[in-house]
């Protein structure tokens, strides 16, 4: 007998009839002997629909009550759910998130889970029930509902796997793995059996929407195993624990034969650049840059800092190049233009039309010319890199946006990731 905690996004819980679908895969486990306990999203589209309730309600709603409203949409999951499995002949009941309790942060609409109460929730496995969870909610201290961020039910299915000491945690969703590159850009893309927690960590980040970077996180610090499945498959499909989609684990579970040079590729559009040009070259400089944008909570990715140079009747002077979330470009030019005086640019020039792409794979900690390949084969084809940025198992470079898909495909073959045959 396994302990699983089963996950379903949005897709997969949008309308009645996929509700049915899920309910009876969760009996099939259930048949087969495991405890398990499901933790749910809302419908595809409904927390969107509720975020907009929200801003009509009032441009400056309070994020106690925006918790409130926004957590709704799997309170109602949970129960469709246990009501579907309750109907197929499964002992089933939902669990809200203040009810185990999940102890969360108070910071609303972004809290970071403390602590899980799983007393009655074992008490409910052992009696031979199905807990239905709803994800993406918690309880501060006070009493108050809090929610996790979007895509914070991937965080909540990891975190209640961790405190029950599940065997794994199977993320169902509309893919059905982990690949090593978007296989809508690269067709002959391959389906990776295993990735570590590592290298799913760096794919997350940037830019592979498979899972939400900060449930790897806690999957890694937990040592949790996830898999990555298609909750689209016919009730006639394999059990999962016999075709298994993408199992995320740590990296001595990989099987030395299967470890690749690089795991994938993985691309983002969603940045922004930003030069500040004729910064002063003296101690000081950068950091009066990048502390405003922290204290706006701009997270910063690639830096490049250019030779300094001599302007006539000045002291030496330095570009700075750097990117930030699109989302958070305006935020980010009216920090850094109040702090102007401070900083002493001469001017600030900014551009959306870029896009980084990222090289991953724990081979590269021990394998030299990963860097190499990747820019000899850019310029080979033209593509011209504008800044870089390393890590110890990944290479990433951003470039026009417009070349994205064409850099995606030629580093894919470059780095020997196709598949013989097309999917």
């Amino acid at each position: 007998m396994a302990r699983i905690v089963m996950k379903f996004g949005g897709t997969s819980m949008a309308g009645i009839e996929r509700i049915r679908s899920v309910a009876r895969r969760v009996k099939r486990e259930v048949d087969a002997g495991n405890q398990v306990a499901v933790v749910v999203s809302a419908m595809a589209g409904d927390t969107d629909r509720l975020v907009n309730f929200c801003r009509e309600a009032s441009s400056l709603y309070d994020p106690r009550e925006y918790d409130v409203v926004v957590s709704s949409g799997e309170q109602v999951t949970s129960g469709l759910l246990a009501i579907a499995l309750q109907a197929a002949g499964v002992k089933a009941r939902s669990w809200m998130g203040w009810q185990l309790p999940i102890q969360t942060s108070d910071a609303h609409a972004s809290a970071r889970i403390e602590d899980i109460d799983v007393a009655a929730l074992n008490a409910s496995l052992d009696a031979g029930e199905v807990a239905v969870i709803p994800g993406f909610q918690g309880l501060a201290d006070g009493g108050r509902v809090t929610t996790l961020g979007r895509g914070g039910s991937d965080t909540s299915a990891v975190a209640i796997a961790a405190a029950m000491k599940a065997d794994r945690c199977d993320i169902y969703t509309d893919v059905d793995g982990v690949y090593t590159t978007d296989p809508r850009i690269v067709p002959r893309a391959r389906k990776l059996r295993q990735v570590t927690y590592e290298e799913m960590l760096e794919l997350a980040s940037v830019g592979a929407k498979v899972l939400q970077t900060r449930s790897v996180g806690l999957a890694m610090k937990e040592n949790v195993r996830v898999q990555v499945l298609s909750s689209f498959t016919g009730d006639d499909a394999p059990m999962a624990d016999t075709l298994p989609g993408t199992m995320i684990v740590g990296e001595e579970e990989i099987d030395v034969m299967e470890r690749q040079l690089i795991t994938g590729i993985a691309h983002d559009k969603n940045e922004a650049k930003i030069t500040l040009t004729s910064v002063a070259d003296t101690p000081g400089s950068v950091a009066a840059i990048f502390a405003p944008l922290a204290a706006a909570n701009i997270n910063v990715d690639m830096i490049i800092q250019n030779i300094a140079h001599q302007s006539a009747g000045r002291a030496g002077s330095t570009d700075v190049t750097f990117t930030v979330p699109a989302v958070d470009l305006a935020k980010s030019i009216q920090a850094l233009n109040d702090a102007k005086d401070a900083i002493g640019f001469e001017e600030l020039v900014h551009d959306t039309r870029v896009a980084k792409i990222s090289v991953v794979g724990v081979g590269m900690k021990s394998h030299a010319g990963v860097a190499s390949t990747m820019f000899t084969t850019l310029g080979q084809r033209g593509i011209n890199i504008q800044a870089i940025s390393t890590s110890e198992i990944k290479v990433s470079v951003l470039i026009h946006e417009d070349e994205t898909e064409l850099a995606v495909r030629v580093l894919h073959t470059a780095y020997g990731l196709d598949a013989e045959e097309a999917a």
